[in-house]
């Protein structure tokens, strides 16, 4: 990726996180983090990365206000950063966060597991000396 390409997602990932915060009014949109956006090398186009707190419910609703706001987040986006042309928003949820959540939450698991036999094993150690 070019450097003035990735300039211009990063600049478009601060923008957009905040017009979402602080300018979409529809009380649909949970908790909502712009994680990654992608812009294509002609920035006709702008992949944006989100992630949503809350259940599957909320997370549809969220994404399904974030559809509907998107023409109004790409009409500020163009306010903020001057482009000759502002690219088209594609809205796609990050599931990196939820994988690594239950990545930590199966690595708890083994561990609560394997525990016991560990302080059993300590302790036959012990008993040995």
């Amino acid at each position: 990726m070019k450097v003035r390409t990735e300039r211009i997602a990063l600049q478009m990932q601060k923008e957009i996180s905040e017009i979402i915060q602080t300018q979409v009014k529809d009380p649909r949109v949970g908790f909502v983090t712009v994680t990654a956006v992608e812009v294509s090398s002609d920035h006709t186009h702008a992949k944006v990365f989100v992630s949503i707190l809350g259940n599957e419910e909320e997370r549809v609703r969220s994404m399904q206000a974030l559809e509907r706001a998107k023409g109004f987040i790409r009409t500020e986006v163009g306010r903020r950063i001057r482009l000759r042309v502002t690219p088209e928003l594609h809205l796609k949820r990050d599931e990196s966060m939820d994988y690594s959540s239950r990545i930590g939450k199966v690595l708890q698991e083994i561990a609560a597991r394997e525990e016991p036999n560990v302080l059993d094993s300590a302790k036959e150690n012990e008993e040995d000396v």
